[in-house]
């Protein structure tokens, strides 16, 4: 349907009140009145621009999308760049080819023009009117020559969004939307009609295609505008109370980020629910922060601990503990990729690579290592230590392997298996996972054209991966002779014969476990070289593909012949503190972390289009981050002493529909490692739980790799079900919180689980021991769950709803689910509990009910037990057969409620 802009003007003038704003006044000459009134006439003295006015209308028409034009296959023979940003690609298109669309001879009789106004006759329909101002800009732009000067690209140097806040009343308020278009020649122009439109939330308001904004339900989301380069998002946002404002309550904000939250849930009327209980706090941080459960012993100690400081406290002690840095250690090898199924071939040592890569992070981590220098060894990492030879590099790190070693690759200056990755073999590849990696964005896109929510281009993209190309991995193919008669010399002395391949790499590997000094594949950098340079010189294998400039994402050229690594004026600009995404990306997924979503969500995509939910928040966050020299320590303190981390689970009439403004405790599923540690511990006796918070032994939380063959024993079936990271891909997204019927039914039925509530050096065994109980039998199959069926039956009837609705994603992983609870359990019948017992009775013994109660409350839910929660289960165990039996279902039951496998 063709775009009246004059009736929204007129509107707008007319009727300011009925819109619910007073639009900003057009009061400044120096700005440009919009193309609607400049092109009223098909004839004038004024020549529309092809990059400020024609290429913009084509965006929104709708002519360059993806379902037309702009498709990689074109539509009708005629093709445009996907979102108009190749300038010079539209411009020859538009006037080449077998079927010309501009006919410069006769303007009137344009492709371009006679096809998009004639419904009939043009395919997508009539995309507007003869004698409009739409109409106009193409014809005066033909009839003055159709001209583009490739060489003569203006920069936009911003775009003026009025006003830069939407704060809305009520349902059906509306405000229209300017935007400014400011050029690097001090130009300004109105170009709202030439913008393109969307709202991140249409639930909260809803933007027309000419920035005619109108408000929906309570709430905030972000209105996105788009142009030219630029794309601008404004926040628009209504009270979900009558309490904003000034009538505000007064609220505690204790710390700088406890107030800049506060700030934005002021003008939402959103009011914090009131601080946690300790225990809650306890079990939080101790899982947020070491991925590890309180001890019964440490929440009784903490909860009778009078001190008025003691969670600071508390906070200072776990960032000392081993499971600390296990935790978030883990967690920067789901930011990295470390996956033994994407390292192949990368050392002789062949299964011990990921482990490796743990092993380097963990040790900086430990040592807080400021977050710059750790990611500096990863981003510049090459094999060698500087100064090593070839030879030197190949015996030091065979002797890492020798049954005397002493020390070990953690210590090493770098760690290169980043690069090894066969996932990150072309620069493409390395671009794409660098940005998500350490700058926390998606990139992509630009790899075909323009992102259309950020303002890279494919050219952005090119210039950027040049960062990458001198990277290489090998040996014989280095371009130094040196190193490749040393790799030839180790080569010879091992004497493999005729072996190649997989079966010189084995014979390799054994030569390595025989002490004997092997050669090493390894991650080197070769200088780029300027042409005059590379001719002549006979040492220049592999040079000629080095390109010899970078340009840094939306920042400076960088010539490469100036610096030895390329990858180092890249990880200075990342250090920098003006840098837009290093510090931010970190600290983005920290909060996430803590808070179940990003200031910006999904925490790796810091686009344009996707803006923070409370900006200065995170200007704070990274601007300390950076100050304090980037201490991964500071900045876990910051989030957790705040009082918003420390806000309770359980909502107030203002704020039970927010989980993305922080004003309570949003309660979520434990990670994966986290929760099968959990039950490890919860189920597990004295001396063991002892070993689990001081020792990462047996830890999930400490396993180096996703991949199955890095998982230890049985955990990877666990780890599986409940989301651990895959590490496949440059997204968050590989790691899941979702909830699932698999997961339900392994807690409830699965042998493993049974075979922890009932093994020998459990808490069970143990209360049998000191009670005079039975001892337990453990299970040798898991029990069929009574409601298998049911269970079956009712996400059969899921499956059919969400294939009849199209949603095949959804489905597929439904599917999935289902396939594996049948493998699981097959035809069987459910069956009654296993019989317990096995071991003679001891003589029986005095037993403390509640004493027996408070303990399981404690190792499970990390609380004392209510009054009718202490009453009703003192009540199970005395009337079990024994304190054993009794104290065991109490056990399972815990562990099957929410309240367990949830972080609130």
């Amino acid at each position: 349907m063709p775009i009246r802009w004059s009736v929204v003007k007129l509107l707008a003038a007319a009727c300011p009140l009925l819109l619910g704003f007073t639009l900003v006044a057009e009061g400044n000459d120096q700005v440009q009145p919009p193309v609607v009134e400049r092109y009223q006439e098909a004839t004038g003295e004024e020549v529309p621009s092809f990059q400020r006015h024609v290429v913009p209308l084509f965006g929104r028409l709708g002519c360059n999308g993806r379902s037309c034009h702009g498709s990689f296959q074109g539509q009708g023979g005629f093709r445009l760049s996907l979102f108009g940003y190749d300038f010079k690609a539209d411009h020859d298109a538009l006037l080449e080819g077998d079927e010309p669309r501009v006919n410069r001879d006769q303007p009137a009789e344009s492709l371009i023009i006679a096809k998009p106004t004639d419904e009939g006759l043009h395919e997508g329909g009539q995309r507007y009117e003869l004698g409009s101002w739409q109409h106009h800009i193409i014809l005066r732009w033909i009839a003055a020559g159709a001209n583009f000067e490739a060489g003569q690209i203006d920069k936009l140097v911003r775009l003026e969004i009025e006003p830069s806040e939407l704060r809305f009343t009520k349902a059906g308020q509306q405000a229209q939307l300017r935007a400014v278009a400011v050029w690097e020649d001090g130009s300004r122009e109105d170009v709202t009609p030439l913008c393109r439109f969307q709202t991140n939330n249409e639930q909260i308001a809803k933007i027309d295609e000419n920035g005619l904004v109108t408000s929906n339900e309570p709430g905030d989301t972000h209105l996105v505008v788009s142009y030219d380069q630029a794309v601008v998002p404004i926040m628009a946002l209504r009270p979900v109370s009558d309490q904003a404002g000034d009538k505000y309550p007064d609220v505690p904000a204790p710390t700088e980020v406890d107030r800049l939250v506060v700030q934005k849930l002021r003008k939402l009327g959103i009011v914090q629910s009131e601080t946690c209980t300790d225990a809650e706090f306890l079990r939080r941080v101790r899982l947020d922060l070491t991925g590890t459960l309180p001890s019964a012993a440490e929440v009784e100690e903490f909860l009778a601990d009078q001190s008025p400081n003691k969670r600071q406290a508390k906070i200072d002690q776990l960032l000392e503990t081993p499971a600390y840095a296990a935790w978030w250690t883990t967690r920067l090898c789901d930011f990295t990729g470390n996956n033994t199924d994407a390292l192949n071939n990368v050392s002789p040592a062949r299964n011990r690579v990921s482990q490796e890569w743990y092993d380097w992070i963990y040790k900086r981590v430990s040592e807080n290592v400021p977050y710059d220098e750790l990611i500096a060894g990863i981003v510049t990492a090459q094999s060698r230590n500087p100064d090593e030879s070839y030879a030197e590099y190949c015996e030091n790190m065979s002797r890492l392997y020798h049954e005397d070693a002493e020390g070990s690759f953690a210590d090493r200056h770098s760690m290169p298996y980043y690069w090894a990755r066969r996932d990150l073999v072309q620069p493409e590849d390395r671009a794409i996972g660098f940005a998500y990696s350490f700058m926390g964005i998606r990139i992509q896109c630009a790899q075909c054209h323009k992102h259309p929510f950020d303002q890279w281009s494919k050219q952005d993209f090119e210039d950027f991966k040049a960062f990458f190309a001198a990277v290489s991995r090998g040996t014989d193919q280095r371009p130094d002779s040196e190193t490749r008669e040393q790799y030839g010399q180790l080569m010879k002395e091992l004497d493999i014969g005729d072996a190649r391949g997989n079966q010189a790499r084995q014979q390799l590997g054994n030569f390595l476990t025989e002490g004997k000094v092997v050669p090493f594949p390894e991650i080197y950098v070769t200088k780029a070289q300027a042409p005059a340079q590379r001719r002549g010189n006979q040492n220049n294998r592999g040079r000629g593909n080095v390109p010899t400039s970078a340009r840094l994402l939306g920042g400076d050229k960088i010539d490469l012949t100036q610096v030895d690594d390329p990858r180092e004026p890249l990880m200075e600009w990342l250090r920098d503190k003006d840098n837009p995404y290093f510090a931010r990306a970190f600290v983005n997924r920290v909060w996430a972390s803590y808070f179940n979503v990003g200031i910006v969500n999904p925490p790796d995509d810091l686009s344009l289009a996707n803006p923070p939910s409370n900006r200065p928040l995170l200007d704070y966050l990274a601007a300390g981050f950076v100050d304090s020299g980037f201490d991964m320590k500071w900045l876990h303190r910051e989030i957790a002493n705040s009082r918003t981390y420390q806000l309770s689970w359980q909502p107030n009439e203002t704020n039970a529909g927010d989980e993305l403004n922080f004003s309570r405790a949003v309660p979520r599923r434990l990670p994966a490692e986290v929760a099968y540690d959990a039950l490890q511990q919860a189920t597990a006796d004295d001396e063991t739980v002892e070993k689990l918070q001081n020792e990462l032994q047996g830890r999930a939380i400490a396993i180096a790799s996703s991949s199955r063959r890095g998982a230890r024993g049985g955990a990877d079936y666990a780890l599986t079900i409940f989301g651990r990271s895959t590490r496949e891909s440059n997204c968050d997204c590989d790691r899941s919180a979702e909830a699932s019927l698999l997961q339900t039914v392994f807690l409830q039925n699965d042998q493993e689980v049974l075979q922890l509530l009932d093994r020998r050096g459990g808490w069970i065994s143990q209360i049998a021991r000191q009670t005079g109980g039975r001892q337990p039998e453990a299970p040798s199959t898991a029990r069929v769950p009574d409601n298998v069926r049911e269970q079956i039956a009712a996400a059969e009837r899921r499956l059919r709803r969400l294939r009849e609705s199209g949603d095949e994603q959804a489905a597929k992983q439904l599917e999935d689910r289902l396939q594996q609870i049948r493998r699981r359990f097959g035809d069987r019948q459910p069956e009654p509990p296993a019989r317990r017992g096995g071991d003679q009775q001891q003589e029986a013994k005095p037993v403390d009910t509640a004493a027996l109660v408070k303990q399981a409350y404690l190792r499970t839910l990390s609380r004392y037990p209510s009054d009718d929660e202490l009453a009703r289960c003192r009540e199970h165990l005395e009337q079990a057969s024994d304190p054993t039996a009794g104290t065991r279902d109490l056990v399972w039951a815990l562990i099957n409620t929410k309240e367990f496998i949830v972080n609130h």
